[in-house]
């Protein structure tokens, strides 16, 4: 096992960048425990660590919308990653778009500048 060095952050977590494979697009910003991150090199689909929750999950458990690992990268000391994706059911961001980076800012305003792929509240029934 490839090992990270989780002791650089107070609370275990390290940052994990998620990258489209295809595209190069940014899709989000997560966070991994050592337990993510032996899920997500055994299974092959992404595990973060929920700071809201507080508790492991399987990108898109409840959505569907499941991220499968293509490549790997580990930054040179070994406390950041980047997961380049497959990204099933078009769509990372949990607000329904496909990228978390849906935003632009412009002077002191924010204009959605990415696409709606799903409604969140039919996906998440909230």
């Amino acid at each position: 096992m490839i090992e990270l060095d989780f002791a650089k952050s107070a609370d275990g977590l390290l940052p994990a960048i998620v990258q489209d494979a295809a595209s190069g697009d940014v899709l989000m910003l997560a966070y991994i425990n050592q337990e993510a991150w032996e899920l997500s090199l055994g299974t092959g689909k992404a595990h973060f660590w929920s700071r809201s929750r507080q508790q492991l999950w399987l990108k898109g458990e409840t959505s569907g919308h499941i991220q499968l690992i293509r490549e790997v990268l580990v930054d040179c000391d070994q406390d950041t990653v980047v997961f380049k994706v497959e990204q099933l059911g078009g769509a990372a961001c949990h607000k329904g778009y496909g990228s978390c980076f849906y935003r632009l800012v412009q002077g002191d305003e924010l204009r959605i500048v990415g696409e709606r792929v799903f409604d969140p509240a039919t996906v998440y029934k909230k």
